[in-house]
């Protein structure tokens, strides 16, 4: 699962060697039938023996540019370009005629080991010795470009100073993957380790399973391994966990008794400090290609992950579904040809603000191999991706990059050599400026009885009132009534907070702050059950200045109080309207009346029976906080319904 796809134009490692039949003149016949030799050990994976007739060839005639070509194709496969780049920039100078592939694999390992300039060179030689037609004239012009960029990007580096996570976290082994919830105290992250008498897969040599670590003043804690049912003995990675924790959305691959085939994705759910057992996505999102590398947006229902499925641009493309309730998903959707190429897409990470999604390409510019890229979601769609530059992209692969919800720390794995083994987890703040999402806070909090304070689990919807849009859907814990939701900042948020059993609490937030000035909210919630004289504030529900016009921001609010009146069919309530002390008596108590009257008849719409209601105008006679301030005078033009019957 650490693969994400083929390297552009990479070639099986004796591709320049099967090119020549050792038809140089005069060459040895004792040279070439070492050569031979070589040639059929690289076949079968023995460098060293190929690497002992190739020596045998140089004792007898060092100046057979073969010798170097298949040396060159050794070190090709053991992904050592610059040795690789050695051997066969020798192979050119020796050879009568070096035939035109030589030089585009010459050029293809010196990108790969970062020599652009020399690779543009190569590739530029490579099309100048071959037809316009030829197959890899068009990866070559590509790879130009790509050299190009790589020159650039590094006049230009961005902020790179990745700190590693440490020994609690990291290991002799691998450890890569990691998402973090959205308030940062909790880590979930893949550790491979070699297999062991309970791996379930055969042929595997390692074997990939799920581990945590919590955060507890500032310091990541040792790292735990998740229990069954979500570590079995298959492989299971390339995750990401629901901001609020509580979802865990993974791959797992070759299992025969629920898999559709190869890789599939997977969810859990926890519950206090339980995980379900794991649930297969099934049709239509899983098939018999490979699915992988799931990403959860803040609004808990829309995942974006990979696939090599039908229907895409290239071999590895991005695609997105959406959970319309519990382990029900949609036809899964491409994103299309601007985020998608030819070639591979991969290792999405969708930022909590919901609009900047970040993942790993080699089809579009970059420095080599796959690089990460961000790109944001707009009215109109994606926008270009942009490359994350040079030093966090290099000539290596580069992927599985996530941010944190404020947009200012990346988490990442290298197998750099400060580490403790193997690919270790990283992070680095702050992240350059240039390559930030919209940064977004959380609220976070405990829903529960406000009586007998037992926790209560409940269902909590945050609203963008600019444009009426549920940003976020999530429900507090059963077990200890705790919740955390995000909120993107410079809008204007909304929130519900509904129980069947309990009228529903609303709220609403202004966030037009600066990412710098942002602090968590901690919001708990006390319910309170519906008695005869009890009044709740409808929060969210607007009207259109000095007039009785509902806004249509106010729809979603009232859609949850006709949601409870019908699944209380008995209670009756009183909607009353309340305004500030700005104008006279007579007025604001008029205007009360017929803001009042508009929910009644809002209501009366969606199905509710006129004879479970009655409406008033109180004007400003009855106000819950001063008409000093701004503030006050907010608060105290609102909408309140009360239970005045069952």
């Amino acid at each position: 699962m650490k693969k994400i796809g083929k390297i552009l134009s990479i070639f099986v490692f004796f591709i320049v060697s099967s090119f020549y039949g050792f038809s140089q003149e005069n060459a040895n016949p004792k040279v070439v039938e070492l050569c031979k030799k070589a040639k059929h050990e690289i076949n079968t994976r023995n460098f060293n023996k190929a690497q002992n007739y190739l020596k045998k060839a140089k004792k007898i005639d060092s100046t057979f540019a073969d010798i170097y070509i298949i040396e060159g194709d050794i070190y090709n496969f053991s992904l050592e370009s610059k040795k690789a780049v050695e051997c066969y920039n020798k192979a050119i100078r020796l050879a009568i005629d070096p035939k035109p592939i030589l030089f585009y694999i010459t050029a293809n390992e010196e990108w790969k080991a970062a020599m652009y300039q020399e690779a543009i060179q190569h590739f530029e030689e490579y099309l100048n010795r071959t037809q316009p037609n030829e197959p890899l004239q068009k990866e070559s012009l590509f790879a130009i470009q790509n050299c190009k960029f790589a020159l650039m990007a590094l006049k230009d580096p961005v902020n790179f100073a990745p700190i590693n996570m440490g020994p609690n976290v990291n290991s002799e082994y691998d450890e890569y993957l990691p998402a973090v919830t959205a308030d940062e105290e909790e880590i979930v992250f893949t550790v491979m380790r070699p297999r062991d008498e309970n791996t379930m897969c055969a042929f595997c040599q390692s074997e990939e399973d799920f581990y945590g670590s919590v955060k507890k003043d500032g310091e990541w804690q040792p790292r735990y391994k998740l229990p069954y049912p979500i570590n079995t003995g298959y492989n299971e990675g390339a995750h990401c966990i629901s901001p609020d924790g509580k979802y865990l959305f993974y791959t797992i691959c070759d299992v025969k008794e629920t898999g559709s085939g190869s890789c599939d994705l997977y969810w859990a759910k926890r519950i206090g400090n339980r995980w379900s057992r794991p649930q297969n996505f099934g049709e239509p999102v899983n098939t018999k290609h490979w699915e992988s590398q799931p990403s959860i947006a803040p609004d808990g229902k829309t995942i974006y992950f990979t696939s090599n499925r039908p229907g895409g641009y290239g071999e590895m493309d991005l695609w997105k579904t959406e959970m319309i309730e519990e382990g029900v998903f949609t036809i899964p959707e491409n994103l299309g040809p601007t985020i998608n190429t030819e070639y591979d897409e991969a290792a999405p990470f969708i930022h909590a603000d919901g609009r900047t999604l970040y993942f790993a390409s080699n089809g579009h510019l970059g420095m080599g191999g796959h690089d990460i890229f961000f790109a944001s979601l707009t009215d109109t769609g994606w926008t270009q991706p942009v490359n994350l530059g040079y030093p966090i992209n290099t000539e290596n692969d580069e992927t599985n990059f996530i941010i944190n919800a404020g947009g200012t720390t990346a988490y990442f794995s290298s197998d750099k050599k400060d580490g403790y083994g193997g690919l270790d987890l990283y992070y680095f703040t702050p992240l350059d400026e240039r390559l930030r999402p919209t940064p977004v806070t959380y609220i976070k909090g405990k829903v529960y009885d406000e009586v007998t304070h037992q926790p209560l689990k409940a269902s909590i919807e945050l609203i963008d009132l600019e444009d009426s849009t549920v940003i976020t859907s999530t429900f507090s814990d059963p077990t200890t009534g705790e919740f955390l939701a995000c909120i993107r900042t410079g809008s204007n948020i909304g929130m519900n907070v509904s129980h069947p059993y309990y009228p529903f609490y609303s709220e609403n937030f202004q966030l037009e702050k600066k990412y710098t000035e942002l602090e968590p909210y901690r919001k708990d919630i006390p319910l309170r059950r519906p008695e005869v004289g009890e009044t709740f504030v409808l929060r969210n529900v607007f009207f259109d200045f000095d007039r009785p016009t509902l806004k249509k921001e106010s729809f979603i609010e009232l859609d949850k109080l006709v949601d409870y009146m019908k699944q209380n069919g008995s209670i009756k309530i009183e909607i009353g309207g309340h305004t500030d002390n700005i104008g006279s008596d007579d007025y604001n108590e008029a205007l009360s009346l017929r803001r009042a009257e508009s929910v009644y008849n809002y209501l009366i719409s969606k199905g509710i029976d006129e004879k479970r209601m009655s409406y008033k105008g109180y004007g400003e006679s009855q106000p819950i906080a001063t008409n000093e301030t701004e503030e006050g005078r907010a608060l105290n033009r609102r909408t309140e319904f009360k239970i005045v019957g069952f």
